[in-house]
């Protein structure tokens, strides 16, 4: 894996509030895990950036190493790693990814 791969990654995810690394786009999920992550989102009204990891080997790749996490889809808000989307399942049926994202001011109230 490259430095190049590792410096675009955490590029992406400085310059955006709440971005999720998945495997196709958000209206055409490539995956089963991805397409759940992007519902969470969705319901819960958060504003999200994309990156489809199909689209570019580097990045599919390095975001393993990035995040030292296996799988992917993986959420990162305000430059912090959140998890896959067990993670994000489990912090969405608990109330603590609503909360995170209310914190962080990176969803719209109501």
């Amino acid at each position: 894996m490259t430095d190049d791969a590792q410096a675009r990654i955490a590029e992406m995810v400085a310059k955006s509030d709440v971005l999720l690394f998945m495997k196709g786009s958000p209206l055409f999920p490539q995956c089963g895990f991805s397409s759940r992550a992007v519902a969470i989102l969705n319901h819960l009204g958060a504003e999200f950036d994309s990156v489809d990891v199909l689209q570019d080997q580097g990045v599919r790749q390095g975001i393993k190493a990035f995040s030292d996490w296996p799988t992917i889809p993986q959420l990162y808000v305000k430059g912090e790693f959140i998890g896959g989307s067990d993670i994000m399942m489990e912090m969405y049926e608990s109330g603590e990814l609503a909360q995170l994202f209310e914190e962080q001011g990176v969803v719209s109230a109501g």
